[in-house]
């Protein structure tokens, strides 16, 4: 038994009973459903558990303790909650499959695949991006900052104010550089925002957002630009050095098309409205309409 999805223009595979069953209950992937196709990987169980020989990174969420690292020959996730099994996720370099085993709890393996999508599909300049991402006259926007600043916040100010805002997705959006332009699609990994849409939209901007008494909004340097986009790229592939290296170099061909500011704000209407009329050069008084 196979399922296969399409995200971000990449077609995979969930392989075996299990898997497909497992998959199905994540609502946010019944959008990307799709004929059969070529895959470009497979998402397969496992059952050999391999060793990690370098731990790279160490995070936590809720109660569960991950961490990421180097095996002989791949790539390794290992999930634990406080009090129950763990869930791993591993891959060999340059391998079209990714290996699945252990817990199967929702919020497990729904964040292992995630982190597996991202590992096949990087060498096709493709990463997810932690921001929310709203669309406006058919070009998507991208708004960026750390857990808490009002990213979310803002999206919905523009869909409150700005007639003909819509969000294409409020935590993952997945953004490709093809057809030499780059391009932000709809992934099934929202958040907590139910928002899972099978489009793509070009990306026309990138706002890094900050909480100020005032607003204020100016455009970034090449090098201000990259601080601001660097730490919304999956943090599990900063401290290895192929990783990074597809990275940065996802990061270089953004930069050179996608132009980026900064907005220090208030949480109000004024401020969607003035990040609105200066990211797609609609009017300030048109745009509260």
């Amino acid at each position: 038994m196979n399922n296969t999805y399409r995200v971000a223009g990449h077609t995979f595979q969930v392989c075996s009973e299990q898997l497909c069953k497992a998959v199905e209950q994540i609502v946010g992937f019944r959008p990307f459903e799709c004929e059969e196709g070529e895959p470009l990987f497979e998402f397969v169980e496992g059952t050999e558990v391999p060793v990690m020989e370098k731990v790279q990174y160490t995070f936590s969420y809720e109660d569960v303790t991950g961490t990421f690292g180097r095996t002989e020959d791949g790539f390794y996730l290992h999930l634990k909650p406080a009090e129950e099994e763990p869930f791993h996720l591993w891959t060999k370099e340059g391998h079209p499959q990714v290996m699945l085993f252990g817990n199967w709890s929702v919020r497990l393996y729904r964040f292992a695949l995630w982190v597996g999508f991202g590992l096949m599909t990087l060498p096709y300049d493709t990463i997810a991006i932690h921001s929310s991402c709203i669309v406006y006259k058919n070009k998507a926007y991208l708004f960026l900052g750390e857990s808490g600043t009002g990213k979310s916040t803002h999206t919905r100010l523009w869909r409150e104010n700005i007639e003909g805002a819509v969000l294409l997705n409020d935590d993952s959006p997945m953004i490709r550089v093809e057809e030499g332009k780059v391009w932000a699609y709809g992934s099934p990994w929202s958040g907590k925002t139910p928002c899972y849409k099978q489009e793509r939209y070009e990306l026309a901007g990138c706002v890094r957002l900050s909480q100020a008494p005032y607003n204020k909004i100016k455009k970034l340097s090449v090098l201000q630009a990259y601080g601001a986009i660097h730490p919304s790229c999956p943090p599990e592939f900063a401290y290895d050095s192929v990783l990074y290296d597809g990275v940065s170099s996802f990061i270089g061909k953004m930069l050179s098309q996608v132009p980026f500011y900064h907005l220090a704000c208030l949480p109000d209407a004024e401020a969607a409205c003035l990040s609105c009329s200066t990211l797609s050069g609609t009017a300030y008084e048109e745009s509260r309409q």
